[in-house]
């Protein structure tokens, strides 16, 4: 293959916004790229942040899309003749309850501006109650435990849960949806036209890790389990079908349609979607004993493991998100934990911080606010760098948003400790920098002690590119080297590794990423002298932890 010869198009959809690269496939060169931010996301439209609730219109995926790819190919006309394929990935679990023909209810004249008809953003916590109906009776129906695969919990950020509280609270939408879509798998089909239920290729990434499903018994839970949940979730498993796929599999070839309005060449292959931190994870370099660490509003931790050898058990890892055969490799068990809140703990503090200057009178101006603000972070990050640790420093607990792993409990509570008269804004800050690291290596030591081996770390991700101190903190309260990517894109060019295989330009996923992925940018080494401090302060990190459990389990 020669350099120019041939392209492939990745895009990432993430919380705010999509981000669309167009790559050389020969060495993994971005020509361009361009970054769309949703429009109705941006009003709050749809989000109750007090009811833990977060919906995105369809609307908002399609707009953004195609205003991103028109921007990244905009002088590139030559080069998008010889594009090959297109991957997508997305947050998740990010599902839409759909009609019969795959097309999701807020496409619907009558519920466009019906949440409930939306796709639940990953973040979206309204189905607590609804996880702890399926973990209760996942393990005493008597039947298969469908956790066991999980880490031994089902979250509430979750498929099933979510859909199982639109069930409870919205009869109408229970009523006239004949299925529901993960994010990742609907847009991929939508751009083949492959959205009827029957021929949507669903993620195997997605299904194995939020859905439940596992070939041990013959994909998704059984109808009698979801059917003592709601009748709905029994439809919605009817219509999945029971077979999934990796994302280096053809979900279909973009149309005529679409072609048209995007300017690209009709007919190229598009790839099964998938999840972003998987895909990222895969542009970040993954490999046995190699943990990315996908860090931006929350995290999203991912390493592969070797399968079974033929006659052995599966070992199962409790406490994490899941481990999926295919879910990031094929070939191996791809392993998943994580944490709900790390980019979005800080920016609750730079809120809080700001509330005063947003909601007290217009003496300020708005743009001065938006400047001031944009700044606030970075400016506690550089003051927090001076600042001893000592065993006495103030110390918060990550929960602000739940935790996701070790056994994910969405119901879980933050809080900020040690607090005195002489606590000031950036020995808080760098107290909310310690606890998102000290959560981090729980992650790990829950991994490790399930058997995962973890040699090194590469953390991705916009809070790992941007704070340095940040990532500084997580070297020393691990103890571990911290490798940072030297670019931003790794989910969009993970996407273009799987595309360049789609293509036929490589032979397997591995081979791409030798080509495709970028190096270390940046290396964290611990301090020698902050790591015996760190060490007592997860000590008391712990013990916190244990007391807001002991809350929580009580009440």
């Amino acid at each position: 293959m020669k350099k120019g010869e041939h392209y492939v198009l990745g895009a990432d959809f993430g919380s705010d916004s999509v981000r669309v690269v167009v790559m050389d496939a020969h060495d993994g060169e971005v020509i361009s790229s361009s970054v769309s931010h949703y429009k109705r996301w941006a009003q709050g439209l749809y989000c109750n942040p007090k009811k833990n609730q977060f919906r995105q219109h369809p609307l908002d995926y399609s707009e953004s899309f195609t205003e991103a790819v028109l921007a990244a190919t905009e002088g590139h006309e030559e080069k998008v003749k010889n594009l090959r394929a297109i991957c997508v990935d997305t947050t998740g679990s990010t599902p839409v309850l759909c009609d019969e023909e795959g097309t999701p209810l807020a496409l619907h004249e009558k519920y466009k501006e019906n949440p409930d008809a939306m796709f639940i953003l990953w973040k979206d916590h309204t189905a607590v109650k609804e996880a702890d109906d399926f973990n209760h009776l996942s393990r005493t129906y008597g039947g298969v435990d469908y956790t066991q695969y999980l880490g031994g919990t089902y979250s509430s950020e979750w498929f099933w849960s979510k859909l199982l509280h639109i069930a409870r609270t919205n009869d109408e939408l229970a009523a006239v949806a004949a299925s529901a879509a993960e994010h990742c798998d609907w847009f991929s089909a939508m751009l083949c036209g492959t959205t009827a239920l029957d021929k949507i290729k669903r993620s195997r990434c997605a299904a194995g890790h939020k859905i439940a499903w596992h070939a041990s018994w013959g994909g998704y839970p059984s109808s009698e389990f979801l059917g003592q949940l709601h009748p709905l979730l029994v439809k919605i498993k009817d219509s999945l079908g029971t077979q999934t796929y990796a994302a280096d599999v053809k979900a279909g070839n973009l149309t005529h349609t679409w072609a048209k309005e995007l300017n690209l060449p009709a007919g190229i292959p598009v790839c099964v979607g998938s999840y972003d931190a998987h895909i990222g994870a895969v542009g970040g370099f993954v490999d046995e004993g190699v943990m990315v660490k996908s860090i931006g509003t929350s995290t999203c931790d991912i390493i592969i493991g070797p399968l079974p050898k033929e006659g052995e058990k599966e070992k199962l890892v409790s406490g994490i998100a899941g481990q999926v055969d295919g879910s990031v490799i094929p070939g191996y068990i791809g392993y998943e934990a994580g944490q709900s809140a790390y980019g979005d703990f800080y920016a609750w503090f730079r809120d809080l911080i700001m509330w005063p200057l947003k909601h007290m009178g217009q003496t300020i101006d708005a743009e001065t606010v938006n400047k001031i603000e944009k700044k606030v972070l970075a400016e506690l990050e550089k003051q927090a760098e001076h600042i001893e640790v000592t065993i006495d420093s103030p110390l918060a607990l990550d929960w602000i948003n739940g935790r996701r792993s070790p056994h994910a409990d969405q119901m879980l509570k933050g809080s900020i400790t040690s607090l005195t008269l002489g606590t000031d804004a950036p020995s808080i800050m760098r107290s909310l920098l310690e606890s998102t690291a000290f959560g981090a290596r729980s992650i790990l030591e829950c991994f490790e002690e399930g058997g995962v081996r973890i040699d090194k770390i590469v953390a991705i991700g916009g809070v790992a590119r941007k704070s340095i101190l940040g990532m500084q903190i997580l070297s020393d309260v691990t103890n571990r080297e911290i490798h940072v990517t030297d670019h931003d894109q790794s989910p969009a060019i993970g996407a273009g590794v799987f595309a360049s295989v789609v293509a036929g330009l490589y032979p397997d996923v591995k081979s791409a990423q030798k080509a495709l992925c970028a190096g270390t940018g940046r290396v964290h080494t611990p301090n020698k002298d902050l790591v015996p401090i760190y060490n007592e302060l997860y000590a008391r990190y712990k013990k916190i932890g244990a007391l807001e459990e002991n809350i929580r389990r009580n009440k």
